[in-house]
C-alpha cells in the first residue's frame, strides 16, 4: 500500500536527521598530525576510511565525468571534465582555478591522477569548523591560512556550507551560474526556501540528496543530459500531495518546481548574460546596474544580471540536448549548449522552470564549432584572443583553424531550490488570469486550457 505524502515527508526528515547525528564527531584522539598538506590529511583518513575514499572514486564528483546517451548523439563522455558552457567556457588549459571546487588536490593539468586515493579531498565535504576553503587558484589546494589539523579533528556529516562552497560559487563566485543557489542558502529564512530554512525545517542538502555509498544523486542539466539517479519532489510528496484534487491533476502536466519556486535570485543577482566578444577595452570603465552589479570587466566582457528573476518555462520530459565538444555549429543561428526535450504531445514531459543564460562566446570561423580559450594565466593577463584560443585547444586537442569569431549561445538551467512556502506559491491567477506568467501558445496550447477548445495541441 503507497505511503501517503504526510508519512514519506517524515521517513524524509527522520532519513536527514539520523544521518548527521551518525558518524559526526571530534577526532582529536585519532587524528594527531601535524600536517602541512592536504595529502597528509587524507593519507591519515585512509588509515580507517579506505573503503569511503574508493566508493568517491567512483563518483561524478570525483571523475567529472560520466558515459551516457545523448539524445540524437549515441554514447559520449559529458561532464564539468570536457564540456562547454557560456560562463567560463571550459576547464581545458584552465586547470588550476577552475578545479578549486574539484573534490581533491593538484589537478594542475591533464596528467591529474584520478588513481590516487591521497588526492581526494575529504576536508571540503566533511568539515565541521568553518574554516576551511580552498586557495582560489591553486589546483584544489587548501588555502596556507587553513589550520589542516583542527579541520582534521572536527569532521562529520556534511551541512549546507560544505556543499554550498562550490555549488553556490560556481562561475567564478557567488551568486553567478545556478540562479537558485547562492551564498543566502547557507543559513536561509524559510521564506527562501521552506525546506532549508533554519526557522522551518531545516534540511541538509542531502535530506533530498540522500546518499548511499558517497554517490550523491542529482543530475544537472548543465553537465548531464538525464541519466542517472535524479532528485524529484515526489520522492518524499508523493503524486497527489494537495488536499484539492484540481491542484493534484496539475501534477501530470506541471512539475512541482513550476508553482512553488516562482522566482529565483532572490537575494542577490544572478548572471543571465555574458558577452565575451566586448571583452579587451581597458579604457571602458564599469557601471553599477540596479543590482549594484558591474556590467564590465576588461578581461571578461559585458555582462547582464537579474534579481527576482520569473523563471521561463518550457515542456522537460528529463531528457536534455547537449551541445558536444567538436560539434558542428551554424554561426548564424544561437547554438543551443543545453535545451530540454520535451512537448505538450509527450505523455512524459511536464512543464518546467528554467534559468536561461545567454552570451555571446568565441567559436573556430573556418571549422565552425565552439572553442576552449585560455583565459586563466591566460587571456586574462595578455588579452590576446588569438593565442588564448591557440592555447586552449591545444590543450583540449581539437585542431584549431587560426580563424575566430563570436556566437550566440544559449543554455538552460533547471531551478529547483528556493522552494517557498505553499501559502507563496503561484495561485490560479498567476497561470490563468487575464496577465498569466504562461505563454500558452508556445507551450502548444491553441490558448489558456482553462479555457474551452483551448485544450488541444498544435
Amino acid at each position: 500500500m503507497k505511503k501517503p505524502a504526510s508519512s514519506m515527508i517524515v521517513i524524509c526528515i527522520a532519513v536527514l536527521f539520523a544521518g548527521l547525528a551518525f558518524g559526526a564527531g571530534n577526532h582529536a584522539d585519532r587524528v594527531k598530525g601535524p600536517f602541512t598538506s592536504g595529502p597528509e590529511v587524507t593519507k591519515a583518513c585512509l588509515q580507517c576510511h579506505e573503503k569511503q575514499a574508493k566508493d568517491f572514486m567512483k563518483t561524478v564528483h570525483w571523475t567529472w565525468e560520466t558515459t551516457q546517451d545523448v539524445p540524437g548523439k549515441g554514447k559520449a563522455a559529458i561532464g564539468k571534465k570536457g564540456s562547454i558552457n557560456n560562463f567560463c567556457i571550459s576547464i581545458a588549459s584552465n586547470w588550476p582555478r577552475c578545479t578549486s571546487c574539484h573534490a581533491g588536490y593538484g589537478w594542475k593539468d591533464a596528467t591529474f591522477n584520478f588513481s590516487e586515493a591521497s588526492n581526494v579531498d575529504c576536508l571540503i565535504c566533511h568539515d565541521t569548523t568553518g574554516k576551511y576553503k580552498k586557495e582560489q587558484k591553486s589546483a584544489g589546494n587548501p588555502d596556507p591560512a587553513v589550520n589542516l589539523l583542527e579541520a582534521a579533528q572536527n569532521v562529520g556529516k556534511p551541512n549546507r556550507a560544505n556543499c554550498g562552497a562550490c555549488h553556490f560559487f560556481g562561475g567564478g563566485g557567488d551568486h553567478i551560474k545556478h540562479g537558485d543557489l547562492d551564498s543566502s542558502m547557507t543559513n536561509p529564512k524559510r521564506t527562501y526556501d521552506v525546506h532549508m530554512g533554519i526557522d522551518g525545517v531545516n534540511m541538509a542538502c542531502q535530506g533530498c540528496h540522500q546518499t548511499q555509498n558517497h554517490d550523491i544523486p542529482g543530475q544537472a542539466m548543465s553537465v548531464s543530459v538525464g541519466e542517472g539517479q535524479r532528485v524529484e519532489c515526489g520522492g518524499c510528496h508523493g503524486a497527489a500531495p494537495h488536499k484539492e484534487d484540481r491542484l493534484n491533476k496539475h501534477t501530470a502536466t506541471v512539475a512541482c518546481q513550476t508553482c512553488h519556486i516562482p522566482t529565483f535570485a532572490k537575494d542577490e543577482a544572478t548572471k543571465m548574460w555574458w558577452d565575451w566578444s566586448k571583452a579587451g577595452d581597458k579604457e571602458r570603465k564599469p557601471k553599477e546596474d540596479e543590482n549594484d552589479m558591474e556590467d564590465y570587466a576588461a578581461i571578461k566582457g559585458e555582462f547582464k544580471w537579474a534579481k527576482n528573476v520569473v523563471p521561463t518555462y518550457g515542456w522537460y520530459n528529463g531528457k536534455s540536448e547537449r551541445y558536444l565538444f567538436g560539434e558542428k555549429i551554424d554561426p548564424k543561428k544561437i547554438v543551443y549548449i543545453t535545451k530540454p526535450i520535451g512537448s505538450i504531445k509527450d505523455k512524459n514531459s511536464r512543464i518546467y522552470p528554467f534559468k536561461v543564460m545567454g552570451g555571446k562566446q568565441p567559436h573556430d570561423s573556418k571549422n565552425n564549432y565552439l572553442v576552449t580559450p585560455n583565459t586563466f594565466g591566460g587571456y586574462w593577463k595578455h588579452m590576446d584572443w588569438q593565442k588564448a584560443i591557440t592555447d586552449g585547444m591545444a590543450a583540449s586537442g581539437l585542431a584549431y583553424s587560426g580563424s575566430y569569431g563570436f556566437v550566440e549561445t544559449k543554455m538552460f538551467w533547471r531551478i529547483n531550490h528556493m522552494v517557498v512556502p505553499k501559502d507563496q506559491a503561484l495561485k490560479c491567477t498567476d497561470c490563468h488570469g487575464p496577465k498569466g506568467r504562461l505563454n500558452w501558445k508556445e507551450l502548444g496550447y491553441k490558448g489558456d486550457p482553462r479555457k474551452v477548445g483551448a485544450r488541444k495541441a498544435k
